[in-house]
């Protein structure tokens, strides 16, 4: 069982740890390996020392049976026509020449027969004369045999050698024999130098391991493979059950973490392993990401995105930086159409008051019999409208939304000192289908040309908005008399913490969010002219399926 305490995990289990079960795993397979190499290796060496004993074997037999003498003396006793007696080859020159023969190469024993088969020397004297104790048929038909054969002296690599008269013709035999125990006598010394190799082995085996094992260790902080598992199922499913985006990025400034949300924000598709400088990404994420700021704003495929980076530190060391990524472009459209809802609240509040006013003031008039005044000032109240709001040429204006929403954008405008007025071109036949996203879009462009006007040097200080129709599109342009652009890019989003003297034109998340509303409903929005002379900036926004044809209550009177 493996349970996980915040970034730490524990293990529960009574197994072995893995690097003991590695290294016991490790260990067997290096022994394995060695007694194999071990076994092979022995199975070569005894059969080069039973090849050099069967090689050593046939040169002695070989040299013997050609020398003159051993074959003088082999031919004539085998063309004898009685058995040699015993005492005699006891005492002969073969007995003496095997003899010596033996003596010098530490052959376990040199035997010298006639064509008959009889032992005419041989290292055991009593057996002399008698018949050989193994076929030599095949030698007295003139081939040489070697082989390990048992005789009368026990087990022996033997070669057995033809000897030859002076016409050639196989007249007896030569066997040279070694000893099995004498041939393997530098067995020991071998398996000894074998065995110090097999332990050398396995010990740069262990060292091998354990420096292995320290790497290991080191690479992975300390975190066994059975809680790595752990941690990759705990990391899939919370990096995948959430909404935000998860963005791990290690030192060298590749992406080692990546989740659906992230792909789906920043539109990435398997970005583990890259670089985040190779991923094309805006420059305020790859900044953010990498721990050059902590937090940041910008707008990534039409979304509003928030960053928020933290490092990672373990033991001292550090390891990288991890991104979160919050999408708040609900959230931020949801503030927009607050504003507007809080703007339209703001006037009817105003209305409401200036309604009451009024009504106090026609009750004055009643009650002082006044009738007359009365009547003219309920018809002017009637020609104007219950408020008047401070927004020249809002009477081109017949949509009732765009009217009573314009007329609060007047007063707040108003209130800094700028006026706001309705171009003469202005002409819409239907009314506002959306209100709400016509709402985010125009506020914000008059809510920026405000600003730009407000802190302009210009006097006096307007807005001035035109309203047109086309087909079933609302097409608005708002001018001001602030400074203008001043070559800044106002669909660029401004990062938090700058304070740009310019950002009322869009270095925000109005703008962008703004455009982006109007692409979405088949749209956009567009700089007409960036100022700088007698006006400021002058923006414009279509905004498609946003008209309906159906006319309004002023319209049908």
């Amino acid at each position: 069982m493996v349970a996980c305490e915040g970034n730490r995990v524990s293990k529960t289990t009574t197994r072995p740890r893995f690097a003991t079960r590695t290294l016991l795993l490790h260990l067997g397979t290096v022994a394995l390996v060695v007694a194999l190499c071990t076994g092979v290796y022995l199975a070569l060496a005894v059969q080069q020392l039973r090849a050099e004993a069967e090689s050593t074997a046939l040169g002695i037999a070989r040299t013997l049976a050609e020398d003159p003498q051993v074959r003088a003396e082999v031919a004539r006793i085998s063309s004898l026509q009685e058995t040699p007696e015993a005492e005699v080859l006891r005492n002969g020159e073969l007995q003496r020449i095997a003899s010596d023969v033996s003596d010098r190469t530490g052959a376990l024993f040199v035997v010298i027969a006639d064509s008959d088969g009889i032992r005419l020397a041989h290292p055991t004297s009593s057996r002399i004369g008698q018949m050989v104790s193994t076929p030599f048929e095949e030698v007295l038909a003139g081939n040489e045999v070697v082989d390990w054969q048992t005789g009368t002296l026990g087990e022996s690599a033997r070669a057995k050698v033809p000897v030859r008269d002076e016409a050639g013709v196989p007249v007896g035999e030569v066997s040279v024999g070694f000893e099995r125990t004498g041939v393997f006598d530098d067995l020991p010394p071998l398996l000894a130098v074998i065995g110090a190799t097999a332990a050398g082995a396995v010990c740069l085996a262990i060292i091998a391991f354990l420096l292995l094992r320290r790497r290991w260790e080191r690479l992975t902080l300390g975190v066994q493979p059975e809680e790595l598992v752990a941690l990759v199922q705990n990391q899939t499913a919370v990096l995948n059950g959430v909404d935000d985006g998860v963005l791990a990025v290690d030192i060298a400034g590749v992406v080692r973490v990546s989740n659906d949300a992230v792909d789906r924000m920043l539109g990435l598709e398997s970005p583990v392993g890259h670089r985040l400088a190779e991923l094309g990404l805006p420059p305020a994420v790859v900044e953010t990401a990498t721990g050059g700021r902590t937090t940041s704003t910008a707008v990534v495929g039409g979304r509003v995105l928030y960053f928020d980076s933290r490092p990672v530190i373990r033991d001292g060391r550090p390891l990288g930086d991890v991104l979160i990524i919050r999408d708040r472009t609900d959230l931020i459209a949801l503030t927009e159409r607050l504003e507007t809802v809080r703007a339209v609240t703001t006037a009817l509040r105003v209305q409401r008051h200036e309604f009451a006013n009024r009504m106090h003031v026609v009750a004055g008039l009643i009650d002082a019999a006044r009738i007359d005044d009365a009547r003219g000032f309920l018809d002017e109240l009637v020609e104007r409208g219950s408020v008047a709001f401070p927004v020249a040429g809002l009477e081109l204006l017949s949509d009732p939304f765009l009217h009573s929403f314009l007329g609060a954008k007047g007063i707040e405008a108003g209130e800094r000192g700028v006026a706001l007025r309705i171009a003469d071109e202005t002409q819409l036949i239907g009314s506002v289908a959306e209100p709400e996203d016509v709402a985010a879009v125009l506020g914000n462009l008059v809510d920026n040309a405000v600003k730009a006007a407000a802190s302009g040097e210009r006097i006096p200080r307007w807005v001035e908005v035109a309203v047109l129709g086309d087909g079933d599109a609302l097409v608005v342009t708002v001018a001001d008399s602030g400074p203008g652009l001043a070559g800044i890019d106002p669909m660029a989003p401004r990062t938090p913490g700058e304070d740009d003297h310019d950002h009322v034109h869009g270095h925000g998340l109005g703008i962008p969010l703004a455009r982006d509303i109007a692409r979405r409903r088949g749209g956009d929005l567009w700089i007409i002219d960036a100022g700088g002379g007698e006006h400021g900036a002058v923006l414009a926004a279509r905004i498609g399926r946003a008209v309906s044809d159906t006319p309004t209550t002023e319209e049908k009177q």
